[in-house]
């Protein structure tokens, strides 16, 4: 880059354009037109003229927003002609993306983005029109949405001025040392343990004007240790673009019989104690032992630290993505001690299918939903004690026309009203489960409820519903179509995408098993009146196989509709009083209900693994 003549760089009063200017002044500059919103008043502008003047160039420090047309195209005016441009501006701010507001992004992308197109109108060609870009608009960083999308415009004009035959170098930087967004000390030592070493200022320029004059329209220039920045970068989500650039090599281990002795708890005891080291708390204690790593704090970047602890204290080779796959100390705790015992567990497991056949299966948990308002088991075992009534009339908050239903004129009528109904089968708390509200109102009310007595099934049992994610529990459950949403002539633009899988049955067991982080088998079973039934079978057959080592089995049935009612009555099939009489010469037809039980299954040689000696109903010892 030859920066004789008059060279215009935009943010060159401070940071990064001022390293430009001191270079280009003591390179043959004639004059520097500097612009800054504030000009002078910006802190060290002063300083940064007289320091420019003594090197014997001529500088112009203007207050001048480069967003404003009007305002940037009459300093260039009144200082042409202008030789070069170094657009240098920009501001950034820290924010998720989901936490971004329009203002917030506009304030980020404005400086660069409007800036940058204002110059490309001004200027035609010349010897240089240099864009600084960064590397977040090439790779992606945390929370630099705005500014990443900011940036990644910035290479695209520059490819675009290229194309209409004109000078154009975006450089997308890395960090720079002492100057820029990323001065901080502070920072700077958190970017270089993910693997961004700070750029020497000097060196910095020097690779600026290599860029210039390299011939590339754009050109990424960062100090990178690409072992440690692409493990960490990559931890959360994969990368086309790095992940060729570094692999992870295999550690030769041999896994001694001392490590494979190590009791439980004191693996436990380690995990908790390395994780608070990495997150900075003063003792294990701090470190939740059933908290999800990602509540306490844990990225990218810790994730990959805790690894790397953990790999040198235990001798194994653990993946990057260890806190995501493992996702609490206890988890990862197990992990670990599966690993160390490898292929003495292995043998174990084999003798444990072999064997498993001779074991009973043993109910350790339920939990239900069922007409009556029953909502747990011991209301299941008063309501059958006492006889009480459980039918009920039609619902009332399901939408459903009773009066046209029963209409004398309508030869086709429903003459029975009474069924067993579940009181509140809509409600569910959709924030719980990770669902969006619009998710949450496309899915069945099946599969909600699904969700809500399946955690509290494993919470009767003791069995916190986190510590069972990664782990082979199978699901099973006895499921029809409901009828929901059906019949409506036009859906919500909102719930459009969520219907199909919200609605489709056999996504009622997978939904579980995605939502808790069983790695099981999942599996949905429509036989009918018998599906729960069969659920059951089929989740013991598993156990007995050696196919899960834990299941959740049971049957669920709402209806979104009253088509049962209306087929049946066509066929002079329901019951008058909406009750079976099975076996009695009173039956006169069918009745309907609905219900939810579930039922937490598991081998008996794994309970008493835990401890667990028996099965009280309403809940299991830890």
């Amino acid at each position: 880059m030859d920066p004789r003549g008059t060279v215009l760089i935009t943010g060159g009063t401070g940071g990064l354009g001022a390293e430009v200017a001191r270079w280009a002044a003591g390179n043959g500059a004639e004059h520097l037109v500097l612009t800054g919103r504030r000009g002078l008043e910006t802190p060290g502008a002063t300083e940064l003229r007289d320091e420019l003047t003594a090197l014997g160039v001529r500088v112009t420090i203007a207050a001048c927003d480069v967003r404003d047309r009007d305002a940037l195209s009459q300093l260039v005016t009144e200082h042409a002609p202008i030789n070069a441009v170094v657009h240098a501006a920009g501001v950034n701010e820290s924010v998720a993306l989901a936490e971004a507001t329009e203002d917030t992004l506009s304030a980020v992308m404005s400086a660069k983005v409007d800036g940058a197109v204002q110059l490309d109108a001004l200027f035609g060609e010349l010897d240089a029109f240099v864009l600084f870009s960064s590397i977040s608009g090439v790779w992606g960083s945390g929370r630099q949405s705005g500014y990443a999308a900011a940036n990644a415009f910035l290479d695209a004009l520059a490819e675009n001025r290229r194309a209409r035959g004109l000078a154009a170098t975006a450089v997308a930087w890395g960090p720079w040392a002492e100057v820029g967004m990323a001065a901080d000390a502070r920072e700077q030592q958190q970017l270089a343990k993910r693997g961004l070493t700070a750029l020497d200022p000097t060196l910095a320029v020097r690779a600026l004007v290599e860029a210039v004059g390299g011939g590339d329209a754009c050109v990424t220039v960062a100090d990178v240790d690409w072992a440690r920045f692409a493990e960490g970068f990559t931890v959360m989500r994969p990368s086309a673009l790095i992940s060729g650039l570094y692999q992870d090599k295999p550690a030769q281990v041999e896994v001694t019989r001392e490590a494979a002795s190590v009791e439980r708890h004191e693996v436990l005891d380690l995990v908790r104690r390395e994780a608070a080291v990495v997150l900075g708390h003063s003792g294990a204690e701090a470190v939740d032992a059933d908290r999800a790593f990602r509540d306490l704090g844990f990225d990218s970047l810790t994730a990959v630290e805790l690894r790397n602890r953990l790999t040198e204290l235990t001798g194994l080779r653990l993946p990057s993505t260890l806190v995501f796959d493992y996702p609490n100390a206890t988890v990862l705790s197990r992990h670990i001690i599966d690993e160390l015992f490898g292929a003495e567990q292995i043998q174990q497991s084999a003798v444990a299918v072999a064997e498993v056949d001779e074991d009973p299966i043993v109910i350790v948990s339920m939990s239900c939903r069922l007409p009556g308002d029953v909502r747990a088991p011991e209301q299941l075992w008063q309501l059958a004690g006492s006889g009480a009534e459980a039918l009920s009339k039609f619902p009332t908050d399901r939408g459903w026309d009773v009066d046209a239903l029963l209409d004398p004129a309508d030869e086709e009528r429903i003459y029975a009203v009474d069924g067993g109904f579940l009181t509140g089968a809509g409600e569910f708390d959709p924030a719980f489960f990770g669902m969006s509200p619009h998710e949450a109102m496309a899915a069945d009310p099946q599969q909600r409820l699904l969700l809500t007595t399946t955690w509290e099934l494993f919470e009767r049992a003791g069995i916190t519903p986190a510590s069972v994610r990664g782990s082979r529990t199978g699901v099973y459950v006895g499921a029809g179509g409901s009828g929901y949403a059906t019949g409506v002539a036009q859906l919500p633009e909102e719930l459009q995408g969520h219907i199909l899988t919200g609605t489709a049955p056999a996504v009622a067991s997978g939904r579980i098993s995605y939502t808790l982080g069983l790695e099981g088998p999942a599996m949905t079973i429509d036989t009918a009146c018998s599906s729960s039934l069969v659920a059951m079978h089929l989740a013991a057959q598993a156990l007995r196989r050696g196919e899960c080592t834990l299941a959740v089995a049971g049957g669920v049935t709402v209806m979104a509709t009253p088509f049962s009612f209306i087929e049946f009555g066509r066929q002079n099939g329901l019951a008058a009083d909406g009750r079976c009489k099975a076996f009695s010469d009173d039956a006169d037809g069918t009745g309907w209900s609905e219900a939810w039980p579930c039922c937490c299954w598991s081998v008996c040689r794994t309970l008493s693994a835990t401890g667990i000696r028996s099965w009280p109903w309403s809940r299991v010892p830890r």
